[in-house]
């Protein structure tokens, strides 16, 4: 028997709930009791909201049953439920966790209590050092993975609490929907995919990417709305063929078309670099069949039937995704040429895809193994293990989107086991997966039976051996983000650690030395160490250079601080650089006058500022406001003889504009020196303005390119790479 069935996506705005009917239709078939414990709920709740109203107008407590409503329909117990519906009264009334307790019990009182902890969670943005609010933010996470490894009903509860609140998003200032938006895509929708949340998950994505990115979001929609007539008669025709064929081979199955995700069609396009029209499973049908014979029965009725697709079938039965995603994903060559994705799994992957951990609590009732489930919050708790050895906040809040967000390849050790690592793991992240005392003897690999670099992106497939020493530790170069040694935040946190328990004074000779080595390349002189380790909370420079010595603090995040705590440096005179001049801009964009608005400006010849550097404005006669660096020559004279004429101004959105820096390298003259350091710019996309290369009687090389950079943080990395080049004995960027 082949039934048809179609979804769609659309979702309406959903009407007002009234408590009683909400109740009758919620209890319904379950026990008294349960239905005694729902009813008492509600009632708490409403009488604790009694007032509220959310921003968009309407009382609170429609909010906590729509949350309570979401849960329901995915079939969870009544104690998750109880707890959607007051997720809110401690957090939002006065209502204290002690009454929830003497009136429900501690078990319902433990999930209100996990749920209220998650609301502190905050958008992080990344900047110089540990600030209050991200160690705030880091602690709400430890106590999220703590609530979730005790019981996976609160991070249900909250998922659901946030789906609701997106539908709702558009009552909200667009400031507000921008920090929401930006923290359910970064946190809470990677979340419910890596716990196999599919039904949440695709629905927040969408919603989050609707505020995100509005135009490509609208442009997506209506591409998808002009076409939907057509499509879905295609698509009906494609499942009556399909049924029939079944039916043939005796593969009792149910067919249905399946709605595209507006978000996973921009991620695809983004990704393959594909117009709308070649993005294949756009049309796209679900097949669901009996067992796993019959899966594989179906592919090969799909395969006889229309040409497949070279390059797009993925067998995730044989190889289930970190999430133990289970299904055949296959696109063939339909009709009239159009191309078809077809998904194929049993009833039983399907209730998993759909519901993940919550499947367990669905289902639990009949007393059945859940290996999923296991596994999941075996995860959460491999989190929690790992997280003590994280030295900033911000980096386990890094290495915790890490953990969420990536998408995984699959290796083979020597012995076959399989690895599931991050896309882009190189050969010694799998060594630190194996072990960290592996990790840290690793001294090279072999990858599919070849050495292969520590830099090596590993692919799905590859068979990966770690070739180590006796003795030894890891290299300080492991930790720098530019030289692509190790991609997993797992990873880094081992090598930062070690580093943390070698010798002070080495940590600190090593943090001095990375700091001096920086501050050359980049031009900067006369920082004032003490303002700078107060800056990442350290009271003495020698712990700051330790810190930094050890890993805990990272090069980046100096490049990012340092500009604003330059001092003054003496004055001397600057050599002539040129920008280059763009035809029809006269105003560089990115650049903020405070206090005055719409003025010409233009960047200084003397210096060429780039973004990140401390800058200050003067105002010329005729000309606007020159953009200088704080430290230029010029800048100190115009301080001291035309003070009134100089102004506050700061870098603002840049939106794809570049400035251009001359950088000095001196090297060992060698055969294929230049091309190396020219195809390493083409690599990482950096346009060069212009060379000069001399070579002295000792045949070292002495070479000066100008650059065009967006910011001072690129330019750190660039030269970083440049020094990883053979031969190089020095690159900095030439001081003006």
């Amino acid at each position: 028997m082949v039934s048809v069935t179609r979804t769609s996506s659309a979702a309406g705005r959903p009407a007002a709930i009234e408590p009683e009917a909400w109740l009758a239709a919620v209890a319904a078939g379950r026990p008294p009791e349960e239905q005694e414990v729902l009813r008492r709920a509600v009632a708490f709740a409403l009488k604790a909201h009694a007032g509220q109203q959310r921003a968009s107008g309407e009382p609170h407590i429609q909010h906590s049953l729509a949350v309570a409503k979401i849960l329901a329909d995915m079939g969870l117990d009544h104690e998750t439920l109880a707890a959607a519906i007051m997720h809110d009264v401690v957090e939002d009334t006065g209502v204290e966790l002690e009454d929830v307790r003497r009136e429900f019990g501690p078990r319902i009182a433990l999930l209100v209590d996990g749920v209220t902890k998650m609301e502190v969670i905050q958008e992080f943005q990344p900047g110089a050092g540990a600030s209050r609010r991200e160690r705030a933010q880091a602690e709400s996470l430890r106590k999220m993975l703590l609530a979730m490894a005790e019981d996976v009903r609160v991070v249900l509860i909250k998922l659901a609490d946030r789906l609701h609140n997106m539908r709702t998003l558009a009552a909200l200032p667009a400031d507000k929907q921008q920090r929401i938006a930006r923290e359910t895509m970064d946190i809470l929708a990677p979340l419910a995919n890596r716990l196999g949340i599919w039904q949440m998950k695709w629905e927040i994505e969408d919603l989050a990417f609707r505020y995100l990115e509005p135009a490509a979001y609208e442009q997506i929609a209506g591409w998808l709305a002009e076409r939907r007539v057509d499509r879905e008669e295609y698509i009906a025709r494609f499942v009556e063929s399909l049924s029939r064929e079944l039916k043939k081979a005796g593969i009792e199955a149910e067919i249905s078309g399946r709605a595209k995700h507006i978000y996973s069609i921009w991620r695809k396009q983004q990704r393959q670099g594909e117009k709308l029209e070649r993005i294949f499973d756009v049309r796209a049908v679900r097949v669901l069949v009996n067992d796993v014979r019959d899966c594989y029965g179906a592919l090969g009725v799909v395969h006889s039937l229309w040409q497949y697709v070279p390059g797009e079938f993925d067998d995730y039965i044989a190889t289930p995704k970190e999430n133990n995603y289970r299904s055949i994903h296959t696109a063939v060559i339909g009709p009239e040429g159009k191309t078809v994705e077809v998904q194929i799994r049993t009833h039983d992957m399907h209730r998993a895809s759909e519901l993940g951990v919550a499947a367990h609590w669905r289902y639990k009732e009949g007393a059945r193994g859940d290996k999923g489930y296991d596994e999941k919050i075996a995860w959460l708790r491999t989190l929690l293990e790992w997280k003590d050895e994280v030295a900033e906040a911000s980096d386990f809040v890094d290495q915790f989107k890490s953990e969420v967000f990536s998408e995984r390849v699959y290796v083979f050790t020597p012995k076959g086991n399989i690895v599931d690592l991050p896309a882009g793991s190189t050969p010694l992240d799998f060594a630190y997966h194996i072990h960290t005392d592996v990790g840290h003897r690793c001294r090279g690999a072999k990858v599919n039976g070849q050495m292969a670099p520590l830099t090596h992106q590993l692919k799905t497939g590859d068979r990966v051996e770690v070739l180590t020493v006796k003795e030894g530790g890891p290299s300080r170069d492991w930790l720098s983000p530019h030289l692509g040694y190790l991609a997993t935040s797992k990873a880094r946190s081992k090598v930062g650690h070690w580093f943390k328990q070698q010798n002070y004074d080495a940590s600190a000779a090593a943090g001095r030395d990375i700091l001096e080595r920086e501050f050359h390349r980049l031009g900067l002189a006369d920082v004032n160490f003490e303002k700078l380790a107060a800056r990442f909370g350290h009271a003495r420079v020698d712990d700051f250079l330790a810190a930094l010595g050890r890993g805990d603090i990272k090069p980046a995040q100096i490049t990012s601080a340092v500009p604003e705590l330059v001092e003054p440096a003496a004055r001397a005179a600057r050599p002539f650089i040129a920008p280059r001049v763009v035809a029809g801009k006269k105003k560089p964009a990115g650049v903020n006058i405070q206090g005055v608005g719409n003025l010409l400006t233009r960047m200084a010849k003397c210096c060429n500022p780039v973004p990140g550097d401390a800058i200050v404005g003067f105002i010329t006669r005729g000309q606007g406001v020159t953009i200088h660096r704080r430290d230029c020559a010029n800048a100190l004279r115009h301080h001291n003889e035309n003070e009134e004429r100089l102004i506050e101004v700061s870098w603002g959105a840049r939106a794809g504009q570049t400035y251009p820096v001359e950088v000095e390298i001196a090297a060992h003259d060698r055969a294929g020196l230049l091309r190396d350091i020219t195809g390493l710019l083409a690599n990482e996309k950096i346009n060069v303005l212009g060379v000069s290369t001399v070579t002295d009687r000792q045949e070292v090389a002495h070479m000066t390119f100008t650059l065009e950079i967006p910011d001072i943080e690129t330019l750190s990395r660039i030269l970083a790479l440049i020094d990883q080049i053979p031969n190089v004995l020095e690159v900095r960027r030439r001081k003006s």
